[in-house]
């Protein structure tokens, strides 16, 4: 359930003359389950910052498989090649949690980028994680066993729908992890199996946090880490003129966990 309360942290972190500026600029949006924002080699037309909605950025492996290589929630932006000056996707990118998004015309959104400092040094920071939660992925799903994948992957999705429960399906987990629905069913067979999840017709819920950090690789504290170390960067200021001193505002850190909740999933969807 959406609260007003409820924001994007890019945009939270602007300064409020600017995010002003730039909210008035952009339309609010549903974004649906299973709505399909690119595909690779198309066209960005809008870029998206969610609020209480989350896509998965997956890449192809061949013609009917597909793996996520990472995921965004209200912590960013969807559209980042955007800021690279690159005016298509190399990714699909995937609503995997139905809910609400602020939207803006990739013309718009250029103008607005170039003209804004504040937005360019919130979203390059973003960018820099983003690229490390991508890289890490890529190592994760190489090197790392079924189980500790699909620890990590309920780990970074609580993160950012701030709930232990949510519903779940075994083909969108092979999709998402790269496996094939045997390897899913017994990495969670096994993870309920000691208590720290349990599942039933379509629902999981994380019973043991500490458990289930013990039990994820690495990789999910590396790119927590990363996250944090990207908000923790000072902000470059503007040249001051002479005679007028320059001062810093202490960095404020990215918090991940939203003030608000939405489904992942559709009812209905076949359970693990």
């Amino acid at each position: 359930m959406h609260r007003s309360s409820a924001t994007n942290r890019v945009l939270a972190s602007l300064p409020s003359n600017e995010a002003e500026q730039l909210r008035a600029q952009l339309e609010p949006v549903v974004l649906r389950f299973g709505q399909i924002l690119y595909e690779p080699g198309q066209a960005i037309r809008h870029v998206y910052f969610p609020i209480t909605s989350l896509v998965s950025l997956l890449t192809a492996v061949d013609r009917r498989r597909t793996l996520e290589v990472g995921m965004v929630g209200n912590e960013g932006m969807i559209g980042m090649p955007f800021v690279l000056g690159v005016e298509v996707s190399g990714v699909r990118a995937l609503v995997q949690g139905g809910g609400e998004a602020l939207r803006m015309s990739s013309a718009l959104f250029r103008a607005e980028f170039n003209r804004n400092r504040p937005l360019q040094q919130a979203l390059f920071r973003y960018t820099y994680a983003l690229m490390a939660q991508i890289s890490q992925t890529a190592a994760c799903n190489r090197f790392h066993d079924a189980q500790a994948r699909l620890a990590r992957w309920l780990l970074m999705t609580r993160e950012r729908v701030a709930s232990d429960d949510f519903p779940l399906t075994q083909d969108f987990l092979a999709h998402m992890l790269g496996l094939r629905r045997e390897g899913v069913t017994e990495a969670a067979s096994e993870l309920k199996r000691r208590k720290l999840i349990s599942y039933h017709r379509g629902r999981i819920q994380i019973l043991d946090l500490i458990g289930l950090e013990a039990s994820s690789c690495t990789c999910y504290q590396v790119i927590r880490s990363l996250y944090a170390r990207a908000h923790s960067e000072p902000r470059i200021q503007r040249p001051q003129t002479a005679g007028r001193s320059s001062t810093r505002s202490a960095p404020q850190p990215l918090t991940l966990q939203p003030e608000a909740a939405a489904p992942l999933w559709a009812p209905g969807a076949h359970s693990v």
